[in-house]
């Protein structure tokens, strides 16, 4: 016996502690494995011997020989093992001497470390085992760090919320969040994401993401995205493993037990309140300003305390304290003479309820009386607020539905029926929201109280008493009610009973077998399987997804054990049988194992040996002739159904996919095109096993054609989505680029073939965008562009939106495509089919465009709806732009499931106290609108009203964005859908003169562009009534409106209708519909003779109002009215046009000019004509013109005024003279026409005007000062006309009028335009000044000192404008030499400079020319003028 034995046998004999301590390792080595065997002999968890080695572990595992510390480890679990709770005693330290030594240990050792920890958690040592990973977290070797958190996410993973406390784990999570290692970071994610299956996402993000850096909360937030379904614990604590019932049992229970066991298999709900630490608030107050601000006399020092309170307040969970004092000073200020500091002060009670809850309970009894008092304020803000607390005060816990029976009394018979209402609208919530035993013992108190509430004189009330009967009736059943119905008469019991039936509809098919026994299979097959799904690693979480429900499911020839037993019930469940019976699993598409050997085997007589043989050899013409053989064995076998995998394997193994020979390729191909084209169901399991090899043959251009023929022919046999979806994957990581390139150009003739309707849209725009536009070779990106191109001819341009971050310039080569391939809709019919029945439903989630739809209804959290109702408008701001956010992420197309709480969250808003809020909510809900589509009009639970009455605002800005989101929503769904809502808006007092006016131009223009649509005679009625508004605004918007509803409705729907509308409206439509109309005119009216003074004052508001002009006359309301379909023209009234124009075209034989010019204001600044100036030009026009030419000038057809011009051009040469005489007539027109927009008009108008002033000129007449004074300030203002075609012919007019009147008389006009705000109108004026002085600088000569108007556009910001007014003093410079610096008057450095500068250049030009020196020509002017004695008046 050797030394070393002998001194084992020896060490054997001494006590347990002297051995596990001994010097010699080996001796501690068996001593540790011999305590480990005894541990595990003991079965008795009292054994006194237990206690003697609980001590020792703390010295045994912080042995320094790393294989001696693995064996106390295998001791200290064996001891674990076999003790009870009453061990845990010696946690502590046991504890701590691990997380010291054992953790950055060899990965055996840690591993048992960590199994170690978890039997203390067993043990039920969890305090002290979250104490040592506490301090174990804060070591400073990150080696340590990432096992602690891993054993924390096992325990928590293993044992679940309950025996874990969160709240501990939270605490320690955000110092992990910044440390320098990135697993110990990654580790922490894990953590966190497994808490997240705990208690929730929304507790985790709220307590932890506002701790995060912004990159770790993105990652996050990414990561919580995967995170699904609720955790259950998969292990237990020793004191409730001793209860747990023998397998057997359980399996016996299943049956008749399925509710209990529903029940308990819902994890339990971990309040978020619990998991925060709380505040104390009352020792900030106190340092705060918030006493002395309270009782201050202005109303923002007292709002500004409340406020400070209100903030203080809006923490999670307040310390419990002495509020009292506070209580009652919010009290008072609840009745406090500024609404504002009311709503704060109602807004921090709300605050206090929610962060104190029942801590709060006496304070919300005594404050209760004055808030439902309060409940009588109409204002929205403090209705608002009011509502919030006071559901806010129940959520919490405050209030009991028992203890506030006589504050409810009291307010129900309060005299202001608002009060009435809302108290009771607020017993309807607290009903809702209570348990169905506080509901039975408060009913008898609350029945009466509503049944005498149904006899209100209120309509508002008896609803608001009808629906808190109903909430009763749903919580606790009719038979509580049965008594007090009685009193009820029959119209009352039948609306009791629809309110019941509406709001209990659907319940109890929630409870049915049916539905729950998915469920439990589901859990079922989890607790059988679920082993194998632990995770080790809090990282783990980070790298992939639980296996899904559907992944379960294992095909029939691979059941597992045990499975057999799921699903076996006792009698009580056969409804749920036979439902499970009908669920038939997936098809099986991944191929297992086969080695060639099998495939032979399984061929049987199948194949001719010989051609197998055939198919082994080395040389390829016998390779080519036994695929030949094959082939034709292949087409004469008469079941090939039963046949098709296993031929399929055996093409696929010989000669196989890595075959060199091309010919052998081909033939390998077409066979298995052959098969797939032939078999009546081809399996998604062969086509994965050719996929691969077909792939790569696409590249080549030998095989290219049988390749995509092939694919094709896959395509038609389980369709082309399964395809594709196998497709991406190998083109993504496939070496060779030309397998991309060539199969995207197999996508485009795919989807020509079979459309859209059958491919995941979404996840074949991901490939092209990841994948194919971001690859460096030219023809993969080529490709997809075609592939793109082609998607646009059957969706339409709604791609884009799924593509705006690709690189503009690939985003232009796209726009280039979609020219190429235009949107056809339905008329791109496929034109191939597929035989598969599964692959014939469309698995596009989109709507009728096929693009895919986003389900957003998961991102629509309570704590997303929440913010909405936040105090704090930037938290209410947050909220709407996370909607915007998630549309974005969804690429503004979303589906309409789960949106109703947030079209209700989104309308609370259109009445927040903040205007800008307002305003962001409306473009939010249009963006809604826009992303889901029709669907729109069924989700948004009629919030279209509440829209309209955001028009109400009198802010401009307000009502811009309103329409906006009105044209968002008409662009979702129809018109006529919106009539209905738009018609009652019309009606309400509380819309305003501007609203009104608003929605009726957005209606007429909405109107415009449709040719028939009877619906539009629903806005009849209020757009009659609107004819007699007090607004002239309103009134002339509606007669616009009213004109496009004759027009879109047609004479027979609007005649059915004439009996609803009185006054100005039916004169108006009666003359649109006057079937002897021969013009679509309001002028009609005026055929009666001009001299009879009824006649005028009859058609004078008719006439100015349909000329379309407005106050300022800028535009032309209905300047593009079609007339009427199948207006015809009378025969009559064509000869009575013919007798016409047999007069004289224009009547001057009773005109008075001087009398009309006599009444002209002489001012050089032009003002729009008003509308009693149209009035009377319309009264003149028809006094002195013919019939048809007044009637055409008239119009408000732009033709039929060209018409009018064309018929006066021809006559001018014939009618001089009474041209002259009604010159100011025309000349007022003109001005009328230039105020408008029609550009044709406008050119046609400058057409005649040079022609008739060269008549004046030769004629030798020139323009009275009248005339310029109605004519020459028009056109100056409108010298700046936005199209350059429009500017030349009105320069060469100004120029012409300088010549034919005076230049003199003229230059006060041209620099009147220099001060206009329309830049272009000061160029073109500043060149005329220019011309002036270089053409008729003698005549002007005594207006020079007007030059320094010319002189102040230098310092102008635009530089066209200085440019211009430096070329007209330069002019000057050359008349006028250094004298021109006597009239410039005063100027700043910089404008000095640059008139020296342009004056020097000016020398020099003249020089060039040889025009000699500035100011020669004016001196030789005066050396004429004393020579000579001529008078220039310089």
């Amino acid at each position: 016996m050797s030394e070393e034995e002998k001194l084992l046998k020896e060490a054997k004999k001494l006590p347990w502690e002297d051995r596990l301590l001994h010097k010699n390792w080996k001796v501690r080595n068996e001593a540790n494995i011999d305590l480990a065997a005894l541990c595990d002999s003991i079965t008795d968890p009292k054994d006194p011997r237990l206690r003697e080695f609980g001590p020792l572990f703390r010295k045994t595992v912080a042995d320094s020989n790393a294989p001696v510390q693995e064996k106390a480890l295998d001791a200290l679990i064996a001891f674990q093992r076999a003790v009870d709770a009453d061990a845990g005693r010696f946690a502590k330290e046991v504890c701590d001497a691990i997380a010291a030594k054992c953790l950055t240990g060899r990965p055996k050792t840690v591993e048992k470390a960590q199994a170690a920890f978890m039997l203390w958690v067993e043990l039920e040592a969890v305090d002290v085992f979250l104490d040592v990973m506490e301090k174990a977290i804060k070591n400073k070797v990150s080696k340590a760090v990432v096992p602690a958190i891993d054993v924390m996410f096992q325990a928590l993973s293993e044992f679940g919320a309950k025996v874990i406390p969160p709240k501990r784990i939270l605490k320690m999570l955000p110092e992990l969040f910044d440390h320098q290692d990135q697993n110990v970071r990654a580790c922490s994610k894990g953590l966190t994401l497994e808490l997240c299956r705990w208690i929730g996402k929304d507790p985790v993000k709220s307590i932890l993401l506002e701790k995060m850096r912004d990159t770790m909360k993105k990652e996050l937030e990414a990561e919580l995205a995967n995170v699904s379904g609720a955790a259950k614990p998969s292990r237990k604590i020793r004191s409730e493993q001793d209860k747990e019932p023998e397998p057997e049992s359980v399996a016996e229970a299943v049956g008749p037990s399925q509710s209990e066991e529903s029940v308990a298999d819902v994890p339990q709900e971990i309040d978020e309140y619990e998991l925060i630490d709380p505040v104390d608030i009352l020792t900030p107050l106190e340092k705060s300003a918030f006493w002395d601000g309270v009782k201050a006399t202005k109303w923002s020092e007292r709002k500004e305390a409340v406020g400070e309170l209100t903030k203080l307040a809006s923490t999670r969970r307040i310390a419990p304290g002495d509020f009292s004092e506070v209580c009652r000073t919010l009290k008072k200020l609840i009745t406090d003479v500024n609404i504002a500091v009311g709503v704060e002060a109602v807004q921090a009670i709300g605050n206090l309820a929610r962060g104190l809850r029942t801590h709060f309970s006496a304070s919300s009894r005594f404050l209760l009386p004055v808030l439902l008092e309060k409940l009588k304020e109409k204002k929205p803000t403090m209705a608002e607020a009011l509502t919030q607390t006071l559901q806010a005060m129940h959520k919490a816990g405050c209030l009991n539905l028992v203890d506030i029976v006589d504050e409810i009394k009291t307010a129900t018979k309060n005299k202001v029926p608002l009060v009435r209402s809302l108290t009771l609208n607020w017993v309807t919530f607290c009903i809702e929201t209570s348990s169905k035993a506080v509901v039975l013992k408060a009913h008898k108190d609350y029945v009466p109280i509503c049944m005498e509430c149904l006899n209100d004189g209120t309509p508002e009330v008896r609803d608001s008493a009808f629906a808190a009967l109903a909430a009763i009736a749903k919580s606790v059943g009719m038979r509580p009610l049965e008594r007090s119905l009685e009193k009820l008469d029959d119209v009352r019991k039948k609306k009791l009973s629809e309110m019941i039936a509406g709001s209990g509809s659907g319940a109890t098919a929630v409870t049915s077998s049916g539905f729950f026994l998915p469920s439990l299979l589901l859990i079922t097959l989890l607790q059988t399987t679920g082993g194998s799904f632990v995770r080790k690693s809090a990282a783990s979480m980070l790298s992939g997804k639980r296996p899904a429900a559907a992944a379960l499911y294992q095909p029939a020839n691979n059941k597992k054990p045990g499975s057999a037993k799921v699903g076996t019930t006792k009698k009580g469940d056969g409804a749920g049988r036979a439902d499970a019976s009908k669920i038939e699993p997936p098809e099986d598409v991944e191929p297992a194992e086969m080695g060639l050997e099998e495939i032979e085997s399984r061929l049987g007589s199948l194949v001719q040996a010989e051609t197998i043989t055939l198919l082994k050899s080395t040389v390829w013409k016998e390779r080519l002739e036994a695929m030949s053989s094959l082939r034709q064995q292949i087409e004469g076998l008469q079941d090939l159904d039963q046949s098709v995998e296993i031929l399929t394997r055996l093409v696929c193994v010989l000669p196989g996919w890595s075959e060199k020979n091309v010919q052998v390729q081909q033939q390998v191909i077409e066979v298995v095109t052959h098969l797939a084209s032939t078999a009546k169901k081809f399996p998604k399991k062969c086509v994965v096993l050719c996929i691969l090899g077909i792939g790569e043959r696409v590249a080549d251009i030998k095989t290219r054609a049988q390749a995509m023929k092939c694919l094709t022919t896959f395509s038609e046999a389980v369709g082309p989505g399964f395809v594709f979806e196998r497709l991406y994957k190998i083109m993504k990581e496939h070496k060779n680029p030309k397998v991309l390139s060539e199969g995207i150009l197999w996508m485009v003739s795919a989807v020509e073939d079979f459309g859209v309707s059958l491919l995941k849209l979404k996840d074949l725009i991901d490939f092209c965008k990841d994948i194919g536009l971001q690859s460096s070779v030219a023809a993969s990106r080529n490709a997809t562009i075609k592939l793109l191109g082609v998607l646009h001819k059957f969706v339409g341009p709604d791609i884009k939106g799924f593509l705006a971050d690709v690189k503009p310039a690939l985003l232009s080569t796209l726009d280039a495509e979609y020219e190429k391939n235009p949107f056809e809709g339905a008329a791109a019919a496929p034109k191939r089919t597929v035989k598969a029945s599964e692959a014939t439903a469309a698995p596009s989630s989109g709507g009728l465009d096929g693009l895919p739809r986003e389900d957003i209804s998961g991102k629509i959290t309570p704590t997303l709806l929440k913010g909405f109702e936040s105090p704090d408008w930037k938290i209410r701001l947050e909220s709407i732009e996370a909607v915007n956010k998630i549309l974005e992420e969804a690429n503004k197309r979303i589906q309409p499931m789960g949106t109703g709480d947030l079209f209700g969250a989104l309308r609370g808003r259109l009445y927040d106290s903040n205007k800008n809020l307002i305003m962001t909510a409306l473009a939010t809900i249009g963006g809604v609108a826009s992303a889901m589509g029709p669907a729109v009009e069924k989700s948004s639970k009629g919030i279209l009203s509440d829209i309209l009455k955001c028009l109400g605002d009198n802010k401009k800005h307000m009502r811009e964005c309103t329409l906006a989101t009105l044209d968002s929503w008409v662009s979702a769904v129809h018109f006529d859908k919106m009539v209905p809502y738009i018609a009652t808006a019309l009606v309400e007092n509380k819309l305003g003169a501007e609203g009104r006016k608003d929605l009726f131009d957005w209606c007429s223009k909405q109107l415009s562009g449709l040719s028939d649509f009877s619906d539009a005679v629903h806005l009849l009625k209020p757009v009659g009534s609107a004819m007699t508004d007090k607004s002239a605004d309103v009134r002339k918007a509606a007669e616009a409106c009213i004109i496009e509803v004759v027009r879109v409705c047609g004479t027979e729907t609007i005649e059915k209708h004439l009996r609803d509308i009185q006054g100005p409206a039916l004169a108006i439509i009666m003359e649109r519909i006057r079937p002897d109309s021969s013009f679509q005119e309001p002028f009609d009216s005026a055929k009666a003779m001009p001299s009879v003074p009824a006649s005028r004052a009859s058609t004078k508001v008719g006439r100015s109002a349909a000329n379309g002009v407005s106050k300022h006359a800028n535009k032309a309301v209905s300047s593009r009215i079609a007339p009427a379909k199948g207006s015809r023209v009378d025969p009559v009234l064509a000869a009575h046009d013919r007798a016409v124009q047999s007069q004289a075209l224009l009547n001057v034989k009773d005109s008075n000019k001087d009398e009309r010019e006599r009444i002209v204001v002489k001012r050089f600044k032009f003002e729009e004509p008003r509308l009693e100036q149209i009035q009377e030009l319309e009264v003149d026009m028809n006094r002195y013109f013919r019939e048809d030419l007044h009637r055409r000038l008239l119009s408000t057809d732009f033709k039929k005024q060209v018409d009018g011009l064309d018929l006066l051009q021809k006559a001018l040469p014939s009618i001089k003279k009474e041209v002259i005489e009604v010159l100011d007539i025309l000349l007022r027109w003109f001005v009328l026409q230039f105020c408008k927009s029609n550009t044709t008009c406008m050119l046609k108008v400058l057409e005649v005007l040079p022609e008739l002033f060269e008549m004046l000129q030769n004629e030798g007449y020139n323009l009275t000062e009248a005339e310029a004074a109605i004519f020459l300030p028009c056109l100056s203002e409108k010298l700046g006309h936005n199209i350059e075609k429009v500017r030349e012919k009105m320069r060469e007019l100004a120029k012409q009028i300088i010549q034919a009147y005076s230049a003199a008389k003229t230059f006060p006009y041209i620099l009147e335009g220099l001060r206009s705000k329309n830049n272009r109108t000061r160029i073109e004026c500043a060149d005329l000044v220019g011309f002036l002085i270089e053409h008729h600088g003698t005549e002007i000569g005594g207006q020079l000192k007007s030059l320094q108007v010319v002189a102040s556009l230098t310092a102008e910001r635009d530089g066209e404008t200085r440019k211009a007014a430096l070329n007209a003093l330069a002019t000057g410079y050359k008349y006028l030499g250094e004298d021109i610096w006597r009239f410039v008057g005063k100027l700043t450095e910089a404008q000095k400079s640059m008139l020296d500068d342009r004056f020097k250049w000016k020398v020099r030009e003249m020089e060039k020319r040889r025009e000699g020196r500035p100011g020669d020509a004016r001196a030789a002017l005066r050396r004429s003028v004393r020579e000579n004695g001529y008078a220039y008046g310089l």
